[in-house]
This record gives C-alpha cells, sequence and structure tokens, in this order.
C-alpha cells in the first residue's frame, strides 16, 4: 500500500481529543508511525499505549515511541494479540474503511474494551458533496488518499455508521462531524435547491449530511450518562482561556457521552436536548449588565447548573460589589484558581472549589543548546508596570555588564521593552497563546515578578507552570510562582536558595551577583524545579459539580444546598463524577 510522504506522521486532532485523557491502556490499531500515540503519551505519560501496524516501515517507526508494538494485519482471524489490561480506549484512525469485514474485527476487538471503555474511529463521509458532485457527472475518480483513496474497501454514511455500530452490541455515544469547505459544501446545496422539494429533502438537513468529510466516532459497550457541558469563555487574553476553560472543558468532554460547547459571546444553549443535564461554566462574568442577567435568568429556568470560574481578586472590581455580589450569590457555585481567591468567595458562597493550573501536554525535550550561545531572558505579562519597575536597574545593569551575554524576549509589555537598556531584545504585542508559548520555549531564564500586595497574593502560579513545562529555569518573588497562595514555592521562588548558579536575587545587589558569578550560563545545572518536568503533567478538569439546589431567582437568595462536592481530577479515573453532575442538573430555581 503506497501513501503519501508523511502519511503516517499525521495526527488528527480531532481524535486526539476523544481518547479519555484518563486511559490507562489504549490500544490502536492501524497506528501508522505511532504519531497519535506519541501525542497522547505527551497528554498522559503513564498510560499504556499499544499499537498494531501491518507495513514495516511504520511500525518500526511506531516501535520507538509506543510502549509496544505488534505488526500484523488486523484482519487476521488468527491473529493472537499478547495480553492487555482492559482497554479504556480502542482506536481506528482512517482504517475501517481500508478494510475487507470491518465489523467482524470489531467484533473481535470489543470485547477487549473495559466497562467503561471508548470505541474511538475517523470514517470517511461517502456522502459528502464532493462524492455527490463527482456522482452526478458521471465520475468516481481514484486517488492517493482522501475519500477517493484507491485503498478504500468500504463505505459509509451516518446512518450506516450508528446500524453498524449496534450491530456490534455497541451503544453509540457521539457521531462528531469533521467540517472542512464548508463554503463549497453551501453552494453545492444551493445550486440543487430548486430540485429538493420534489425529492422530499429540507435543504439544512441535506448540508448536514453532505458537509461532513469524516465522522470521528465514539461508541461504548454500556451506556454511558450523558450531560451537556456549555461555556462562555472571557475573549480570548494570554493564556486563561485555553487554561482555564478550553483544555481542561475539552479533557472532561474525553470521557465520552458528554457534549461541549464553548463560545466567548452570546452562548446559543438555550435550546438543549430535554432529556440530557446540563452545566455552564462562566468564566469572570461581572453579571452588572443587563443582558448578563436575562442571559443567568434563562439559564437557570432551563435548568442548567452555572458555575462561575474565577481567578482573579475578587475584591479588586467594584462592579462586583455594585450589585451585591451577584456574581457569586447568584450561581450554583464557583470553581477558583488558588486558595486565598477561594477564600474570599465564601464569604459569598460556601460552594467553591480549587483547581490548580495545569498544562495541557508536555512539550518536547529542549535540544541541547550550542556553546556559546546567548543566555535569553523571557518576560511575558499585561499591566505589570508596577511589579517590574524596581527591578529595571538592577536587571538593566546585569544585562549590559557582560557583552553578548544576553538576549530578551518581551510579550505583551511595551514599557518593559522600552525601559530594558539592552539593544539585543524582541517584542511580540499581545499575541494567542502558542505564539506565546512558542515565544517562551524559545528562552532559558523566565523573568516572574509581582509586588507582594493583595491582588497579586491572588494570582496563580500560571506563568511558573508554564516554565517548568518548557523546562526554563524561572527568576520571581513567591507570589509569581504559588509561595504566598497556597502552593509550595517553586525553586525560582526568591526566599529559597537557588538551585542554579545564576539567577535574579532578592535584592539588586544580590541580581548582580548572582548573575555574574555563573560562567557557563546555568546550562550545565539545568531546569531543577521540585518535581521537574512531573510539574507539568498534572491536569485538572476545570469544572465543578454539585448536588445543590438552584438559587431562587437571579437576587442569589437560597432555600438550601447540600455540600459542595469537587469533582474527580482528569489524572484519576472515576465514574462517578457524570452522576453527579445529572443530580446537579436536576435543580431547578423557582
Amino acid at each position: 500500500m503506497s501513501h503519501h510522504p508523511g502519511y503516517y506522521e499525521r495526527v488528527n486532532p480531532d481524535l486526539l481529543q476523544r481518547i479519555p485523557v484518563t486511559a490507562r491502556a489504549v490500544l490502536e490499531v492501524g497506528c501508522g508511525a505511532g504519531a497519535l500515540g506519541a501525542a497522547f503519551k505527551a497528554i498522559n505519560p503513564s498510560c499504556v499505549y499499544v499499537g498494531l501496524e501491518q507495513e514495516e516501515a511504520a511500525a518500526a517507526m511506531a516501535a520507538g515511541r509506543l510502549d509496544h508494538v505488534l505488526r500484523a494485519d488486523a484482519e487476521d482471524p488468527a491473529l493472537e494479540l499478547p495480553p492487555l489490561p482492559p482497554l479504556d480506549a480502542l482506536v481506528y484512525g482512517d482504517v475501517l474503511e481500508h478494510l475487507r469485514e470491518p465489523w467482524a474485527v470489531l467484533a473481535r476487538h470489543v470485547p477487549l474494551l473495559s466497562d467503561d471503555g471508548l470505541l474511538i474511529a475517523c470514517i470517511p463521509n461517502v456522502q459528502h458533496w464532493s462524492v455527490l458532485e463527482q456522482l452526478l457527472h458521471g465520475r468516481w475518480p481514484l486517488a492517493e488518499e482522501g475519500i477517493f483513496d484507491r485503498t478504500h474497501l468500504r463505505w459509509f454514511t451516518r446512518a450506516g455508521i450508528a446500524e453498524h455500530m449496534a450491530g456490534c452490541g455497541l451503544h453509540l455515544l457521539g457521531l462528531h462531524p469533521r467540517v472542512f469547505q464548508i463554503e463549497q459544501a453551501e453552494a453545492f446545496v444551493s445550486r440543487l435547491a430548486p430540485a429538493l422539494p420534489a425529492m422530499g429533502l429540507n435543504p439544512q438537513t441535506l448540508l448536514s449530511g453532505v458537509a461532513p468529510l469524516q465522522y470521528v466516532v465514539t461508541a461504548s459497550r454500556r451506556p454511558h450518562q450523558k450531560l451537556q457541558l456549555d461555556g462562555l469563555t472571557l475573549k480570548p487574553q494570554a493564556g486563561m482561556v485555553e487554561v482555564r476553560m478550553r483544555q481542561p472543558l475539552a479533557a472532561v468532554a474525553s470521557r465520552g457521552g458528554i457534549g461541549l460547547r464553548l463560545r466567548s459571546e452570546n452562548l446559543e444553549l438555550l435550546r438543549p436536548d430535554p432529556a440530557l443535564p446540563r452545566l455552564l461554566i462562566w468564566q469572570r462574568p461581572l453579571l452588572h449588565d443587563p443582558a448578563h442577567l436575562e442571559q443567568l435568568r434563562q439559564l437557570l429556568n432551563n435548568n442548567y447548573v452555572v458555575i462561575v470560574e474565577y481567578d482573579d481578586d475578587p475584591d479588586h472590581w467594584p462592579a462586583i460589589a455594585a450589585n451585591n455580589h451577584l456574581t457569586f450569590t447568584g450561581v450554583h457555585a464557583v470553581q477558583a484558581s488558588t486558595e486565598p481567591i477561594a477564600e474570599a468567595v465564601r464569604r459569598y458562597n460556601p460552594e467553591v472549589a480549587v483547581f490548580g493550573n495545569a498544562l495541557e501536554a508536555l512539550p518536547p525535550p529542549r535540544p541541547a543548546p550550542a556553546a556559546g550561545q546567548p543566555l535569553r531572558l523571557f518576560f511575558g505579562a499585561l499591566n505589570r508596570e508596577a511589579d517590574w519597575a524596581p527591578w529595571m536597574e538592577a536587571l538593566n545593569t546585569v544585562l549590559l555588564e557582560t557583552p553578548g551575554r544576553w538576549q530578551v524576549e518581551v510579550v505583551h509589555d511595551r514599557a518593559l521593552f522600552a525601559a530594558l537598556a539592552l539593544p539585543q531584545r524582541r517584542f511580540t504585542p499581545t499575541c494567542d497563546y502558542p505564539t506565546y508559548r512558542q515565544r517562551l520555549a524559545g528562552c532559558d531564564i523566565a523573568f516572574l515578578p509581582l509586588a507582594d500586595t493583595p491582588f497579586n497574593r491572588c494570582k496563580s502560579d500560571l506563568k511558573a507552570v508554564e516554565a517548568t513545562g518548557a523546562m526554563i529555569r524561572q527568576r520571581c518573588t513567591p507570589w509569581a510562582s504559588g509561595g504566598g497562595n497556597g502552593w509550595p514555592p517553586a525553586a525560582c521562588s526568591t526566599t529559597r536558595r537557588p538551585r542554579g548558579k545564576c539567577g535574579i536575587g532578592a535584592s539588586g545587589s544580590g541580581a548582580r551577583s548572582s548573575m555574574s558569578s555563573c560562567s557557563d550560563g546555568c546550562r550545565s545545572c539545568g531546569p531543577q524545579a521540585p518535581g521537574g518536568r512531573s510539574t507539568a503533567r498534572r491536569l485538572s478538569p476545570s469544572w465543578w459539580s454539585s448536588s445543590r439546589q438552584a438559587p431562587c431567582g437571579s437576587h442569589g437568595s437560597r432555600s438550601g444546598h447540600s455540600t459542595a462536592r469537587t469533582a474527580p481530577r482528569a489524572s484519576a479515573s472515576s465514574s462517578s463524577w457524570a452522576n453527579s453532575s445529572a443530580a446537579a442538573a436536576g435543580c431547578s430555581s423557582r
């Protein structure tokens, strides 16, 4: 079988996000060169990931990435798989369409799933508009890949997939469309519009069938508790949306049976499936706007459990106090990023849970630096002039005392960039989160100062976690590394002895002496924060569930509540969280 170069190296992001982040054992049939498995191992390094691959060269590459690789034909009825633990996921990425008897293969593999394990497959949609268009012109072109791949032996539609899954004794949890070129699909339907009434077809219904190029299918041996999980985020800014909302909610949704919708503006949430429990995570609402108040009322009237995600000092914003702290009193519960925030919020709502920050996945290991390469200092924050200004004289002194030794990377903060005396510096305006992480990963030391103020004591350790994940040494105050808000201080804390040979000390003189004493740029020391890279491996689901009764109306009064329950962390296996969420969503307001 011939494929385009790099075919076996591709990672389907929609397939990746459906593999449960808590999976302990995964079998991927047709694993190629192991790219998907390697991407998942970066998310969950403790998972035992096993690949089955027929192509010799691809299997050899996969063997260097996965825990075990078996080179064999998946359709061989005599194939005996090695002893495996019960599988939490059985993955077929663009495989079933290449098999002579895909359903027979599934019948042999499905018993390997654990009781709560998921079958996850990416399957092409033969109803795609490009197929129909070619057929209407009397053509069936063959290609090296895509829907018209010459090696495809089986063809599927949405309805056919559902029927075949049921025939294998599986419960269909989701058919997630992968849609590309939506404009072409709409144009195709528009051209057919005059003929559709005669065929009894609705344009919108037809569009939903012809737009998906593929479906990512999730199914299980037994029914899962389903849940509608929605998120209303801030507009993307720094990493708050990604780390506090998008990544953790996607991790929760990977469990299966969970419908996830995220918006940064008004949510179209008011027509959910009436049979589903529903949960909304709302990121930092002020609830002083009449439109927000009306939206809250509608959510409660539609039996949503409403959870506020909050990661800032609640006493800093006058708008919150101005409406009697409705941001906290008018919702079921609050999730916070630090204990000081949680302590402040409990004055208004006792149902508070703390979820620390984590990285979605471990970055690849950093390559060894070249000899004599300058040290690169990173700063990336907004509105921090009061925090960094006292350090600038000492910092400039250190940067200038050894010509050619330093470079500085600044993201977001134009004022700090202008205050630097070093010519070897680069500025990146406020950017998306991947760009921010890329700039950070190219540096050696992260400069993370915060003044000791009530506002900063509520700050989380996100920037320290990001730097640790990228294996970057950090120079920061305790408040920047979590030392002042409930976490153990990082090795970079100025209240602890640094493990490396260089770093900015607690004073200007200390900064100069410690940084100038490092002859090898700390490259031999390496990033030695406590726990090493393991700090970045923790992944907490940014959601919270409670069985408490909904507040009575939008003014925040209550008729009663039960003790709050914290959802299990994504790094631990649990099957009970969905039931607790369902109980919470059954609450009603009056």
